[in-house]
């Protein structure tokens, strides 16, 4: 485990919303100096540098940030003569299995932590995980940690914490959120040569969106964004993509990346007030969004 510290300038898209200094954890996972951590940390920084278990301070690159995953990848500039961690699978968990979670800290951030099951978990920043990680009791210290099972095989980066990681539709617990291993092993070729992970690009609208009783409330959208750009304000109701009702977050990020690529025309439905517009939204691609730099 090291350390990482990320430092973003004002002017970043996330500068007001995740802050201008970030601190989190990161895994180191080859002799080369490649290190996995969560994407957050490191998104728009012009400086990121790493903390090793001695205290020393390293300079990274910056080699990715994968908004589709998640995943963010750190090059170390010199040898930081630690051992890597074996990446383990995290597929096949059983709920109430036992692991353990880890940060950089030393031995007395590891925490026994019991698997609360996969499922798929829905951002409000249009994104959406399939097979995400839940596990209990909350992990403080969640930012980039580390997920291992009890033989030392890394299974997982820390996300989130979140307050129904068990939701039995009567008693909901909290704890975290990891993003499962097995998907950065099923990118990490494309993350390293292309920058991004493969597949067909989705559009996106730059809306932050709650669920409220039923209803996809808007919370806010991105300045400059596309959502912005159509009039979509902050209380607005999203009813449907692609003229179909939608029920649930996940279901209208589904209906919305149906429909195109970046740069499509998106349709979606809107209740303003008592009035409901049928907007076409020019969808953008986030990544020319954000003011990501290249980091050393």
């Amino acid at each position: 485990m090291v350390g990482i510290h990320a430092t973003v300038p004002a002017q970043a898209r996330t500068a007001d919303s995740l802050g201008k200094e970030r601190v989190g954890s990161g895994v180191l996972i080859d002799s080369n100096g490649l290190i996995v951590t969560i994407g957050y940390l490191i998104l728009e920084a012009e400086r990121v540098e790493i903390v090793l278990p001695g205290g020393e301070l390293v300079p990274v690159k910056v080699l990715v940030y994968d908004y589709e995953t998640g995943f963010g990848l750190l090059r170390a500039a010199a040898d930081v003569n630690i051992r890597p961690m074996e990446l383990g699978s995290s597929t096949g968990l059983t709920p109430g299995e036992k692991m353990l979670i880890a940060s950089y800290g030393g031995s007395q951030t590891v925490r026994p932590a019991m698997f609360a099951g996969e499922r798929e978990f829905a951002g409000y920043w249009e994104y959406l995980l399939e097979d995400a990680l839940f596990t209990i009791p909350p992990y403080p210290r969640f930012g980039g940690a580390a997920l291992i099972t009890l033989s030392g095989k890394l299974i997982g980066i820390g996300s989130l914490t979140v307050g129904d990681a068990i939701d039995d539709g009567e008693l909901m617990v909290p704890g975290n959120m990891f993003l499962p291993i097995d998907r950065l092993k099923s990118v990490l070729g494309d993350l390293l040569s292309d920058g991004r992970s493969s597949g067909p690009r989705k559009p996106w609208l730059g809306i932050y969106t709650v669920e409220v009783e039923g209803e996809l409330l808007v919370q806010r959208v991105a300045d400059d964004g596309p959502a912005m750009a159509a009039g979509i304000k902050p209380g607005d109701i999203i009813a449907a993509a692609g003229g179909k009702p939608i029920v649930s977050m996940a279901d209208f990020y589904r209906k919305v990346w149906a429909q195109g690529e970046p740069g499509d025309m998106i349709s979606i439905t809107v209740i303003k007030g008592t009035d409901v517009h049928e907007l076409a939204i020019r969808s953008a691609d986030r990544y020319q969004w954000f003011r990501l730099q290249q980091t050393h």
